[in-house]
């Protein structure tokens, strides 16, 4: 039997609705009906507490208190029941709880994963929804993601990841009430089957090898045990940091790094026919020739810009380990561009921040930025049956039990010899 108090308010739901009005915010209905749900669900609550145990230890009603809750309906008050011994603790308006566990925290929490401002969050709320919410408060709700981002940061690795790319990202950060500039380390890597993943990030003060060195290590101890391929910028001491602790791993140096550190040492008016004669070295057609093109490129230059010549020589080794690979797999690791591309996806949110609070508020934006970048990484590589077939002839030995089992791959159908390399 209804009461007269619930027809009004479904002829007040009905009246808001057919007439265009917003059915939300402090005069719409439904945080009247809300409200009458919530309260009655704590006086349910409060009778399963009050059981025979209870009542025997001199437990009982005492009286109700108020508060005032928001909610994606609007901001309104409850009435809350208390008991005398005050050991009463519900489960669906918690104590000193303000905002509802309704769908409202997790818009706050995907409006701010979009870049948006803490004060840009309380005007749209304010908008949608005739609620008022403190910078505090979003504070607070956003907090709740820490525990999400460290284990995260964390959770285990598959043992082998085919290729990776290591980089950083540099922000500014407050620190004790001074603004410093830190290195956001980020790992992407390759899986079995062809899927990216990002499998960390890590702050630090400065981009180094030591660093880089900490990195890694972290990767081995959450399981990460082999690395085919790692793809990095030219950064002194890299290279040794990753065969520390993969000796296996074959390390190529980003070529376009390379390229733009060469022509900071080259003078403008020689950049162009500089650029025409190493284009000959790194699109050659195989490592021979492009060791040829690189004799001919120190004859003409090296005695006019013999640092830049050395430094092509020196680190020719990592430089080149792409040229044993077929046109697709060379476009893939040749450059840390993989990696950087995620970088440009991440600044397209962050890039509004001037200085996050703290390193904490920096990682949570990251965070659920890599949480939506993620969801698109769905899909396997273009041709990675036909890359990993590759892979599988020049380390078969490391990933062959995977291949026999047929969990590389982007199929589990049998590989047809018309698909072999």
């Amino acid at each position: 039997m209804k009461t007269t108090a619930q027809t009004e308010l479904e002829r007040k739901v009905l009246d808001q609705f057919m007439s265009g009005k917003n059915l939300f915010g402090k005069d719409g209905a439904f945080a009247p009906m809300l409200k009458n749900v919530i309260e009655k669900a704590l006086e349910a609550e409060m009778e399963g507490h009050l059981d025979e145990k209870e009542r025997s230890g001199g437990n009982k009603r005492n009286g109700r208190g108020k508060k005032t809750v928001k909610s994606g309906f609007g901001t309104f008050d409850i009435d809350t029941p208390q008991d005398r011994q005050s050991n009463f603790e519900p489960e669906l308006v918690k104590k000193r709880q303000t905002i509802l566990a309704d769908n409202l925290s997790e818009k706050i929490i995907g409006l701010y994963g979009l870049g948006m401002s803490y004060r840009d969050i309380s005007s749209h709320i304010k908008e949608m929804y005739d609620t008022d919410i403190s910078h505090t408060v979003l504070s607070q709700i956003t907090d709740r993601i820490i525990p999400d981002v460290k284990t995260w940061q964390n959770r285990p690795l598959e043992p082998l990841y085919c290729i990776v790319w290591l980089d950083a990202m540099h922000y500014k950060v407050k620190v004790d009430g001074k603004i410093q500039h830190k290195a956001l380390y980020n790992v992407l890597g390759i899986n079995k089957d062809g899927c990216k993943e990002i499998l960390g990030m890590y702050l630090s003060e400065s981009e180094g090898a030591n660093f880089w060195l900490a990195v890694l290590t972290d990767l081995q101890q959450r399981g990460l045990e082999d690395i085919l391929i790692a793809c990095t910028d030219n950064l002194k001491g890299f290279t040794q940091a990753i065969l520390s602790i993969y000796p296996k791993t074959q390390v190529q140096l980003c070529i376009v790094h390379q390229i733009r550190n060469s022509l900071k040492y080259i003078a403008s008016k020689d950049q162009k026919e500089f650029m025409k004669d190493l284009k000959r070295v790194y699109r050659a057609t195989g490592k021979q020739t492009a060791e040829d093109e690189l004799l001919l490129l120190g004859e003409k230059w090296g005695d006019k810009y013999p640092v830049v010549i050395e430094s092509w020589e020196r680190n020719w080794e990592q430089l080149s380990q792409y040229f044993q690979y077929t046109q697709p797999i060379r476009k893939i690791i040749y450059t840390t561009n993989a990696v950087e591309g995620f970088h440009r996806q991440v600044r397209k949110v962050t890039k509004t921040k001037g200085a996050f609070t703290n390193d904490m508020a920096l990682l949570k934006l990251v965070y659920l930025v890599t949480k939506n970048i993620e969801k698109k990484w769905t899909a396997p590589l273009h041709n990675w049956s036909l890359t990993v077939q590759q892979l599988y002839i020049k380390f078969g030995d490391r990933i062959q039990l995977d291949l026999a089992t047929n969990s590389i791959g982007t199929s589990p159908n049998r590989i047809e010899p018309s698909d072999r390399v």
